[in-house]
C-alpha cells in the first residue's frame, strides 16, 4: 500500500517548488525594475514611413476612437498610412470605417485569428508603397498626439529592429478590469523595465510594438500560432536582435471588464505561453552554450507558472495544509508574503489606492469563480 505521508510530500515538495522558483525569478526582476535606468529619446534626424495596422475582431464599438485618435498624430500625414483589417464586423460599422482616410480590409476567415488577420493586411499592402516600419495596435488603443513621432524618435535611439511601447489600462470601473489593470503593470515592471534593467531583451505586449518593416514582412508569415507577437519575439531572439521598450511612450488599451472575458483571455495567454515553450524549448541548451542569455532568459520565463495560477496554488496549500499537518504549511505563508510583497515592489504608485489589496487578494478567487462559471455555462448549452 503506498503511503499517503509519501505521496502528501512528494506532491507538496513538488509544486512547492515549481512555485517558489517562479516567485524567485519575479522577485529578482521585480527588485531591479524600481531602479531608474536613463532612457531619453533623441530627436530622429531621419522621418521615417510607417504602415499602421490595426486588427478588428468584432470590436465595432471602439474601432473608430483607435482611427481617430492615429489619425490625429502631429506626425506628417503624407508619411503614415492606416490599415483596418474589420474581421466579422456589422456592415454598417465598415460603412463607417470606409468614410474615413484609411485602407479598410475585409476579411472573411473561418476561424479568425489576429495572426491570419495581420497576414492578410501584409500581403494586400500595395506593392508600390514603401514604409520603414510598421506598427501594431490592438483595436481597442487610443494613443496620444505625439505617438508616432515619439516612435520615431525611439527606434533612431534603440538603434535595432523592435521596439514596444508602455501598455496602460483605460479603465478600471470593474473588479475585472482592475486585477487586468494591475497585472498588466506587473508585467511591464517585470518582464519590460525590470528585463531592460540587466541588459536583457522586454517581453512584447502584443500591441504598441513598432518593427522595422522589411523584417516584419519577412518573418510574420512564419507565424502558425494565434500568438503573433510571441513567435516574432522567439525569432527576434533566435537572430539576436534585442527588443527595446519605452516606458514613457503610452497606449492605452480597454480592459476586460468581465471575469469570463478575463479568463478566456488568460487561457489563451497561458497556451500560447506553453506552445512557445515547447517550439522553443529545444533551443535553451544551445543558447546557453552559444552566451544567448537573452533568448535563455525568454525559455525560462516560458516555464513559469502562470501568475494567477501561481497565486491560486499558493493560496490553496496556506488555507488547506493547516488542517492537514500545520508545519507543511509555514513554508508556503512565507512564499504567500514573498509573492505579495514582490507583486507591491512591481506595481505603480498611481494603482496603489484603497482597491488594490482587496482586488489583489480577491484575484485567485475571481479567477476560480470565472473558470466555474464559464465551464457550467458551456455545459448548459
Amino acid at each position: 500500500m503506498i503511503d499517503f505521508w509519501l505521496i502528501l510530500y512528494i506532491i507538496d515538495w513538488t509544486l512547492f517548488i515549481f512555485t517558489a522558483g517562479t516567485v524567485l525569478y519575479l522577485g529578482f526582476y521585480a527588485i531591479v525594475s524600481l531602479f531608474n535606468k536613463s532612457q531619453e529619446l533623441n530627436k530622429a534626424k531621419i522621418q521615417r514611413r510607417f504602415i499602421v495596422l490595426i486588427p478588428s475582431y468584432q470590436q465595432d464599438s471602439v474601432i473608430e476612437q483607435t482611427i481617430l485618435s492615429i489619425l490625429s498624430q502631429s506626425y506628417p500625414q503624407r508619411l503614415f498610412d492606416v490599415t483596418v483589417i474589420s474581421d466579422h464586423q456589422s456592415e454598417m460599422t465598415n460603412m463607417r470605417l470606409a468614410q474615413y482616410p484609411i485602407t479598410l480590409l475585409t476579411p472573411d476567415f473561418e476561424e479568425s485569428s489576429k495572426t491570419k488577420s495581420i497576414q492578410y493586411a501584409i500581403l494586400n499592402l500595395p506593392e508600390f508603397k514603401i514604409y520603414d516600419l510598421v506598427v501594431i495596435l490592438d483595436a481597442d488603443n487610443i494613443v496620444n498626439q505625439e505617438f508616432l513621432t515619439n516612435i520615431n524618435d525611439a527606434y533612431e535611439t534603440a538603434a535595432t529592429k523592435a521596439i514596444q511601447a508602455h501598455c496602460i489600462s483605460r479603465n478600471r470601473d470593474t473588479v475585472a478590469a482592475r486585477m487586468d489593470a494591475i497585472f498588466e503593470e506587473i508585467n511591464n515592471s517585470i518582464f519590460r523595465k525590470g528585463h531592460i534593467n540587466v541588459g536583457f531583451s522586454a517581453s512584447l505586449a502584443g500591441s504598441g510594438v513598432a518593427y522595422d518593416f522589411n523584417w516584419y514582412k519577412e518573418n510574420v508569415m512564419k507565424a502558425k500560432t494565434a500568438g503573433e507577437e510571441k513567435e516574432m519575439e522567439a525569432l527576434l531572439l533566435r537572430q539576436g536582435i534585442f527588443i527595446d521598450y519605452f516606458e514613457k511612450i503610452y497606449v492605452y488599451g480597454e480592459k476586460k471588464r468581465t471575469t469570463e472575458k478575463l479568463n478566456e483571455q488568460r487561457g489563451r495567454w497561458a497556451i500560447q505561453q506553453l506552445q512557445n515553450f515547447i517550439r522553443n524549448v529545444r533551443f535553451l541548451p544551445g543558447a546557453i552554450f552559444s552566451k544567448q542569455y537573452d533568448l535563455a532568459d525568454k525559455i525560462i520565463q516560458w516555464m513559469l507558472i502562470p501568475r494567477t495560477t501561481m497565486v491560486g496554488i499558493i493560496m490553496l496549500m496556506c488555507v488547506v495544509l493547516p488542517f492537514i499537518y500545520l508545519t507543511m504549511a509555514i513554508k508556503w505563508w512565507i512564499l504567500g508574503a514573498l509573492v505579495l510583497f514582490f507583486f507591491a515592489l512591481a506595481t505603480p504608485d498611481y494603482l496603489v489606492d484603497e482597491m488594490w489589496d482587496k482586488t489583489f487578494l480577491r484575484s485567485p478567487f475571481v479567477t476560480l469563480w470565472g473558470k466555474l462559471y464559464t465551464r457550467f455555462k458551456k455545459r448548459d448549452k
